[in-house]
């Protein structure tokens, strides 16, 4: 699926669509209110940042990633046989979302993937990396295919805002206009990431000893700001991350991964590739991806989130969340379609209330559930 169906300018009410659910939501993961150390961060200042991005930008060194390169005559036709994307038509100056399914068609894991000059890379986040690039390494068989992990030698700076083009600009790196577009310096790949609270973004990935370097000639035109306010902007552009505690929760669908361009249903086949295919195509989806916010301590991932008609059953779970510059906290949640409405609480019946707010892409609903609303 081509990014440019993302379309990040978007700020429509979510609405429902026709599709499938693969059996009963399950959770083994704690009802908990600690925070993962990087999505979950304690933020400084988030509310000046939150003023330095609308008025000229900022610069920060986004958290929790890590990246595996696949390298090899093979790498593209390995990897095309392995995630919910093309890869062997991805070519230079375009990166693309995918993910890696269990043979039940549940995510193990979420990527960004792009070329460089030495291969294919794919960023997730750093928690799985280490049993992702194993598990990967398992299938390559007589493949001419190596995987490697990049997270030693690799860093990444992120900026955003009305000003950060041209900041990119004065330090020596492109700013592609497309978003999901990439551009190559050297040994730098800077990518422009789907827009967030109605600005645009850039991450640079370059080697971890120029990444200070970069990072300084940045601070010069865009104002610092903790990795906290990038984990909050990534929750507010609404792509989700697969981290340790999601993992084998979600159908694709489940998480709006089709919706940002994180599925192709015209390749060929991959892992759990016929359940995620059933879903689109033989049935109704029965939950999705909401923007959620909260008051009170960040929850971790897999906190589980109910509603008072039905208080011993979970009705979603917490995707990813971030401390928001108001106060509280933002969250992405995978909830049941027809609890979107409810009043809906954190961690239990009686636990913390949270709303229900605006996607920067539109969700398509069941004519049922918009008929009900």
């Amino acid at each position: 699926m081509p990014a440019a169906s993302y379309n990040t300018g978007s700020l429509a009410r979510p609405r429902l669509c026709r599709s499938v659910n693969r059996g009963a939501h399950q959770s083994n993961a704690p009802n908990c209110l600690i925070g993962m150390p990087e999505m979950n961060a304690p933020a400084n200042n988030l509310s000046a940042s939150f003023d330095a991005l609308q008025n000229r930008g900022v610069v920060c060194a986004p958290a929790g990633l890590g990246w595996i390169r696949v390298a090899g005559d093979d790498a593209a036709a390995f990897l095309h046989t392995q995630l919910t994307n093309a890869v062997e038509d991805l070519g230079p100056g375009a990166a693309r979302l995918a993910g890696y399914c269990s043979p039940k068609g549940r995510l193990q894991a979420s990527f960004l993937m792009w070329r460089d000059a030495d291969g294919i890379v794919l960023q997730l986040s750093d928690d799985i990396q280490p049993a992702l690039q194993k598990r990967l390494s398992m299938f390559v068989l007589r493949a001419k295919a190596k995987l490697s992990d990049m997270s030693p030698v690799v860093a990444v700076v992120g900026a955003a805002g009305p000003q950060a083009a041209q900041a990119l600009a004065k330090a020596g790196l492109p700013a592609p206009d497309a978003v999901f577009g990439t551009a190559s310096v050297e040994s730098a790949t800077v990518i422009r990431l789907p827009d967030a609270a109605g600005q645009p973004r850039w991450q640079a990935v370059l080697p971890a000893e120029r990444a200070g370097e970069f990072r300084a000639a940045l601070s010069g035109e865009l104002a610092d700001a903790d990795s906290a306010f990038w984990d909050w902007l990534d929750v507010q552009s609404g792509i989700p991350r697969i981290v340790t505690a999601t993992q084998e929760q979600f159908v694709p669908q489940m998480i709006n991964f089709e919706l940002v361009g994180g599925v192709n249903f015209r390749k060929g086949c991959y892992p759990g590739q016929e359940i995620v295919a059933r879903s689109q195509y033989r049935g109704t989806l029965k939950r999705r991806m909401w923007l959620v916010q909260g008051d009170g301590a960040v929850p971790a991932p897999a906190t589980e989130i109910f509603r008072p008609e039905d208080p011993q059953q979970p009705c979603g779970m917490v995707v990813n969340a971030a401390p928001a510059p108001q106060g509280g906290w933002a969250g992405l949640a995978e909830l049941k379609i027809d609890a979107a409405a409810s009043a809906l609480h954190l961690g239990s019946a009686e636990g913390a209330a949270l709303t229900v707010g605006e996607l920067p892409y539109e969700v398509p609903l069941p004519e049922a559930t918009q008929a009900a609303g």
